[in-house]
């Protein structure tokens, strides 16, 4: 038996089109940290393990696999890559020699304190200095708005 094709009602189609265009920005937005990222030849579990290395130096290494959800094993490697290029450093626990402490070397401290917060806002700020005044207020209350709307009450 054929059923009847149904349109989604103007409310779901709406919300689709949010949907794709909250993704094209998603992406827009994460394309020159991504590039930097790549010519720098990190990964992406590489630059959240800095990350987490420099919010939190002297993180074990137990912790910092449960901060970035990776395992053991894995988190173990990637420090291990990022000590051997001088990005993060090993030390032993002053209480515990049998365990050691990381921490962030400078430049990875400049890079996630710096760069990646610049290499994220970029294209947002470019694309909001080619607005209009009224524009970008305009975007930055519909934009509260949503997430407004978003978070439970």
């Amino acid at each position: 038996m054929p059923t009847k094709q149904s349109h989604p009602s103007p409310i779901a189609a709406q919300a689709e089109r949010v949907e794709q265009d909250l993704g094209a920005i998603r992406r827009a937005l994460r394309k020159p940290l991504e590039s930097a990222v790549a010519q720098g030849g990190l990964t992406v579990p590489q630059t959240a393990v800095m990350r987490i290395v420099v919010r939190q130096p002297g993180i074990v290494l137990r912790d910092l696999s449960h901060a970035v959800n990776l395992a053991h094993s894995t988190v173990s490697g990637i420090v291990d890559r990022l000590e051997k290029r001088g990005m993060i450093e090993r030390r032993p626990d002053p209480e515990d020699g049998r365990t050691s402490r990381i921490f962030p070397t400078p430049i990875v401290q400049e890079f996630v304190r710096e760069q990646i917060p610049r290499l994220s806002r970029g294209p947002l700020e470019s694309a909001l200095t080619r607005a209009k005044p009224a524009e970008r207020t305009a975007i930055v209350d519909a934009i509260r708005r949503l997430r407004d709307l978003l978070e439970p009450e």
